[in-house]
């Protein structure tokens, strides 16, 4: 038996157990029992090192994005992760569920074995991360293993692996020392001990792996080892007394006071040891505990970095409290301002709320507010608000600021508004050098809040504001002037978009882009490239596609692709292909914008994933289906105080739709229950006259038509011009007169021949006079020809293999889904998800009909080729 350095002991009998354990393995016992040692010292025995992703569940991965970044950047740690799991970078609204579905796509082709190691997952106190967790390890490929390290029982639904024979456990027992083990220990602590002693020191430690240590280190240089022994009982009181009375006092006065100081410290280094003692050599003092194995950890490998065992630690900070009650306040706002200035605003704010400094966590927590958002950390930020006192938050103008732009994340309008007019009403209070920074978050607040609701005006105020105070020279040096700025052109030139002012929408996106590029805010670059794309798509096809594949290519890099910031990248993709008429190539890209953009937190992102949706369904002929996404669309922009771009288009579609399904009459009331600024709009105008030639009357459908072609009334985007001459074309040919048929049908070929525009060629059908037209002389015989392709099904077929969804799914369904691959019953699914078995199975049906499916194997497939799954990882 072989001991490793620092005296820690190889134990065969677990690694060979380790070795052939099942998928899951959990090692769950009291703290000081070796779990993590065994662990190491196996991976590194057995050559593993590169296999094993190590994530330490600390405080910061209690927050569900983060804890699942963590676990995906060691996965890319290791040797072959590295070559399947895809980057993953934090942003505002990043999904645990969909990091899941994530890593189980990039891990289904696993071949070599990965251990994935969560030390310490009893901290894991976010009961959504846990089901993510267990849905996990219920679906990972075999060749992903697990090891789960906690000081107590989880519930995780290990009683389902354990059934499958897929369970491994390690417990308190399994983790004692043997006798022969002991003696090794000692040898390896260069002590020497009779077999007596050592069979005497191993009972009474009952093989506990701590106080074996702790009787290790007492015994190395103890000047009586028979009253060593004699005195020694091994439980976790005596190991606590002797931690104290030979580890501690033990050591020089100058060792004690930094571990003592320390102890309030989640982690440690040795520039911050001697930040809290003034010493100058706090890195030697732990590089030399951690070599002896004196309950110090390293947590890098340039060993610069290092934490307490937790009992030791435990110990160190209660017996500072005893010690030196009066020094503990004063250690925690070294520490904060330790943190604070080497850009660790997390530990900073923890330490200052630590403290019980409410002013100061306030004001870190205000530095460092758009920077945390930015990354992702709103759940961090969430965590940090509610630890203070009700009192505080009412009181402090600049938290109540924080607290009114957390409620607003969350969706709590009524509580972000009356928080915000508390921050307002204090804000004179605020001391003058503090008072800019405030103006600052307040500007910001009112720029999301007058986006979500698509208030132009009120956008541009703040925006102006915002951009102001940035710029203003008390508040230039803030630290966060151009992450707000980007911020601000980015929402002012999405809210100008939606409100159809492109000019000015360009121009500040183009803005907003190239600063976030330059300071590196990739997720408001990600947002801004998006909208450019639906900017583009007014003039360009092509460079709106360019655009928006930019987008979706900067989400991917950063694990981003089910954002819903990427969502209006899908929707321009889609509304381009649609317009081309190649409906079966757009659904996937809609079906991803109908998954991503949530129309409670984005409607006037959700009314163009309607009105793509909506063509789309007017090219298959399923006008029921137009008319349904056309109609919610219209319901959404009732929510916005500007009208949205697509406001009167789709108004246009809708009878476009009402005309598809024959229902002449519906159409006509809708028509007459029109502003009258609407029908006498250009886009209005084209649809009244493909109604008018649905009641067969042509001198109608020509005379609504003239004033949009004689430019007294143009359409506000050059694509209705389209068909609007091929209408006119129509018209003229049933009227008799086929020089003007045919000047109007090459004019609108003249107009589509650019970007392919194929869509008004095909909801308005005219076969004979397309074929007529290709005789003569025209240029565009090739499209012509295209057309008719398209008109008699020929077109080839896309790329895309999946067939469509019939309708979107639920956000609910969607995490129902994600279960149906287990083998667990609506029962089981329902206590995970909190809700009853009739509910889950209500949703089961529902993801059926949509799926068109009617066995729940058949909708896991479908599913898995639609891309809403990830494919099976089990080798059959």
């Amino acid at each position: 038996m072989a001991a490793a350095r620092g005296g820690v002991v190889a134990r065969p009998g677990l690694f060979e157990r380790l070795g052939t354990s099942a998928r899951v393995t959990v090692v769950s016992a009291p703290a000081g029992s070796g779990k993590t040692i065994l662990l190491r010292s196996w991976f590194a025995a057995a050559g593993l090192s590169d296999r094993a992703a190590w994530v330490q569940v600390g405080h910061e991965e209690r927050n569900p994005q983060r804890f699942w970044l963590s676990v995906a950047d060691a996965l890319r740690q290791t040797t072959p992760g590295a070559a399947l799991v895809r980057a993953l970078t934090a942003a505002p609204e990043l999904d645990g569920w969909a990091i899941v579905e994530r890593l189980l796509k990039d891990l289904a082709p696993l071949e070599d074995r990965i251990w994935l190691v969560l030390d310490d997952v009893h901290e894991l106190d976010s009961a959504e991360t846990r089901r993510q967790l267990e849905l996990l390890l219920m679906r990972a490929p075999p060749d992903l293993r697990f090891a789960v390290v906690t000081r107590h029982d989880l519930r995780l639904g290990l009683h389902r692996v354990r059934l499958e024979g897929e369970l491994t456990e390690v417990r308190a027992t399994d983790l004692e020392f043997s006798v022969a083990e002991a003696r090794e220990l000692f040898a390896a602590a260069g002590v020497e001990l009779p077999e007596s002693t050592v069979a005497v020191l191993h009972e009474r430690t009952e093989g506990w792996a701590a106080g074996l240590r702790l009787a290790a280190l007492s015994l190395a240089g103890h000047p009586d080892p028979d009253r060593f022994t004699e005195d020694f009982s091994g439980t976790e009181r005596t190991v606590a007394e002797y931690l104290m009375a030979e580890v501690l006092e033990r050591q020089s006065d100058h060792v004690r006071r930094l571990l003592l100081r320390t102890s309030i410290l989640r982690r440690v280094s040795g520039e911050l040891a001697d930040a809290l003692t003034g010493g100058r050599d706090g890195e030697w003092v732990l590089r030399q505990l951690e070599e002896a194995n004196a309950f110090v950890v390293a947590l890098d490998a340039r060993r610069s970095w290092f934490r307490y065992h937790h009992l030791f630690a435990d110990l160190l900070h209660q017996e500072l409290r005893r010690s030196e009650p009066d020094e503990v306040t004063a250690l925690h706002l070294t520490a904060a301002t330790w943190f604070a200035e080497h850009g660790h605003p997390v530990e900073a704010i923890w330490h200052a709320q630590s403290a019980q400094d409410w002013s100061l966590a306030t004001r870190l927590l205000a530095d460092h507010w758009p920077a945390l958002r930015m990354s992702g950390q709103t759940a961090t930020v969430h965590g940090f608000l509610a630890s203070f006192p009700a009192q505080a938050r009412a009181a402090d103008p600049e938290l109540a600021a924080l607290v009114a732009a957390d409620e607003l994340a969350r969706g709590a309008f009524e509580e972000a508004e009356r928080f915000m007019g508390l921050a307002e009403r204090g804000a004179a209070s605020v001391p003058a050098g503090r008072r800019g920074r405030l103006q600052v978050l307040l500007g910001g607040f009112q720029l999301l809040l007058a986006r979500q609701r698509g208030n132009l005006p009120g956008v541009i105020e703040a925006a102006e504001r915002v951009q102001a105070l940035a710029e203003a020279p008390d508040t230039a040096g803030l630290g966060f002037g151009e992450d707000l700025r980007a911020l601000a052109l980015i929402n002012l030139g999405s809210t100008e978009f939606w409100a159809d002012r492109l000019p000015e929408a360009e121009r500040h996106l183009e803005q907003g882009v190239a600063l976030a590029r330059r300071i590196e805010l990739p997720f408001l670059e990600c947002s801004g490239l998006a909208l450019l794309g639906g900017v583009e798509i007014f003039r360009s096809f092509a460079r709106s596609e360019e655009r928006s594949r930019q987008a979706i290519e900067l989400a991917r890099a950063h694990g981003w692709t089910d954002e819903p910031t990427v969502g209006i990248a899908y929707t321009m993709l889609a509304n381009v292909l649609a317009w081309q008429a190649r409906p079966e190539e757009a659904e996937p890209w809609i079906q991803r914008a109908e998954r991503t953009v949530k129309a409670e937190a984005e409607p006037a992102a959700a009314i163009a994933v309607n009105y793509a949706r909506g063509r789309v369904e007017l090219l298959r002929g399923r006008n029921d289906a137009a008319l349904a996404a056309f109609r919610a669309g219209e319901r959404l922009d009732a929510l916005l105080a500007n009208s949205h771009l697509l406001a009167t288009r789709t108004r246009a579609f809708v009878l476009q739709a009402l005309v598809g399904l024959g229902d002449i009459e519906r159409a006509e009331l809708t028509l007459a229950a029109l502003h009258e600024q609407d029908r006498d709009s250009g886009e209005v105008r084209v649809a009244t006259a493909g109604l008018r030639l649905a009641q067969h009357d042509p001198y109608a459908a020509a005379a609504v038509l003239a004033p949009v072609l004689d430019g007294s009334t143009p359409p506000a985007w050059s694509a209705w011009l389209i068909e609007a001459f091929l209408l006119e074309a129509i018209a003229r040919d049933a009227l008799g007169d086929p020089a003007a048929s045919g000047e109007a049908l090459e004019r609108a070929l003249d107009a589509a021949e650019t970007d392919l525009m194929v869509f008004p060629f095909l909801i308005h059908p005219a076969r004979d006079l397309l074929e007529r037209h290709a005789q003569d002389r025209t240029k565009h015989a090739a499209l012509i020809a295209e057309i008719l392709d398209a008109l008699a099904g020929n077109r080839p077929a896309p790329p895309a293999d999946a067939p469509p969804l019939l309708e979107p799914l639920t956000d609910t369904e969607v995490r129902v889904l994600r279960y149906l691959p287990t083998n667990l019953s609506a029962r089981e699914i329902g206590d995970e998800l909190y809700v009853s078995a009739n509910t889950v199975k209500t949703h089961i049906r529902n993801v059926y009909v949509k799926l068109g499916t009617h066995k729940r194997t058949e909708a896991v497939e479908r599913a898995r080729a639609l891309g809403l799954l990830a494919p099976s990882g089990r080798r059959r």
